[in-house]
């Protein structure tokens, strides 16, 4: 039944909903790669949403010029050195003591097909995408599962790719390390699942990110002498919504997925790629 609030019943209301608490309250997080695009995003969000957060990239600025004091707790951490990740994971388990969310954001993309792939390209690829992803939900684990014993489910969300479904050109490294991903992330469900331990793997599609921008201007994109404002705009345009994500897109799903609400979501690619990967390209004759 619909009631109308008279002035001062409107203004307890208001006060009432200030003190809400968002869908993270109390909750411990860290998130890999989280001065970058995507991942800074993600941990601002978690930040509105009542969680304490932990950022680990290379360097405190991560990929961005400036750096912004959002609250969120720094941790230098190469994703691919298992000392640091195990450092790391100590520094969580002093302050906090468990772990009730993981999100595996770091990556990293190499534009050049397999013939000019070195050793040294693939091996570094592998190293960041797929071993960090490794590195990093092994020595979550034991906090993750402290946080399960709580009796809410821990969520641990991997980035795969919809470039681990399809391909884009000029991108053989970095598909190969998503669809590794996303295997991974299937195995993790069911291993941990009986645990209390949600396992699932976000997959975007084209995001505006400094990586996507760097791919707009590198050779892998297919530019062909065109401007890369013409570029961008093809790429906006052969998206059944005429545009391509924004990080805080991601941070949505995420945010979703890392709350009590998705308690039944687990072993999933959830692809956000503005239907991209839904229709079927036409032949450009």
């Amino acid at each position: 039944m619909l009631t109308r609030l008279r002035a001062g019943d409107r203004a307890l209301y208001h006060e009432e909903r200030d003190e809400m608490t968002g869908m993270l309250q109390g909750k411990t997080a860290l998130i890999t790669g989280g001065r970058g695009g995507i991942g800074r995003a993600i941990a601002a969000r978690f930040l509105r949403e009542g969680a304490v957060v932990y950022a680990t990239d290379l360097s405190e600025n991560g990929s961005l010029a400036e750096h912004d004091d959002d609250g969120s707790r720094f941790v230098r951490m190469n994703v691919a050195d298992e000392a640091e990740v195990r450092s790391a994971m100590a520094r969580v388990e002093a302050e906090r003591g468990k772990l009730d969310i993981l999100v595996n954001a770091a990556g990293i993309e190499i534009e050049k097909t397999i013939e000019d792939t070195t050793l040294e390209d693939w091996n570094q690829s592998f190293a960041v995408n797929v071993t960090g992803t490794f590195l990093t939900s092994k020595y979550a684990l034991p906090l993750l599962r402290k946080a399960a014993a709580g009796g809410s489910s821990a969520s641990l969300i991997n980035f795969g790719s919809y470039d681990g479904f399809i391909a884009d050109p000029g991108l053989a490294a970095y598909c190969a390390t998503k669809g590794a991903v996303h295997a991974l992330t299937r195995a993790m469900a069911c291993d941990h699942g009986p645990e209390g331990i949600r396992v699932n793997a976000i997959c975007p599609g084209y995001i505006d990110t400094p990586m996507l921008q760097s791919f707009f201007s590198g050779d892998g994109s297919g530019a062909g002498g065109k401007s890369i404002d013409q570029l961008q705009q093809a790429v906006r345009d052969v998206h059944p919504m005429r545009t391509y994500g924004t990080p805080e897109d991601i941070a949505n799903l995420v945010n979703w997925l890392a709350s009590d609400e998705a308690r039944y979501a687990s072993g999933q690619l959830w692809v956000l790629d503005g239907g991209l990967s839904a229709q079927v390209q036409q032949m450009k004759l």
